[in-house]
């Protein structure tokens, strides 16, 4: 979650020098979703990264980029 996407990245490409951001360079964006206040967002980014979130990626974004 982020409130600045284009910064994030730019940090997570070019400016980190170390962690699993470096690992997996260069990072995409390849889904974006909004929402109106960091609560929702919070809980949609935890949604994500369960289980079931996962599997809803592979499902519905991955194939659009493989």
């Amino acid at each position: 979650m982020t409130s600045d996407l284009i910064t994030r990245f730019h940090f997570h490409n070019i400016k980190s020098t170390k962690g699993y951001t470096l690992k997996y360079r260069p990072w995409t964006v390849i889904h974006v979703e909004f929402y109106k206040s960091k609560k929702e967002a919070l809980i949609r980014e935890n949604e994500l990264k369960s289980g079931k979130g996962r599997d809803w990626l592979r499902l519905n974004i991955l194939p659009n980029y493989s």
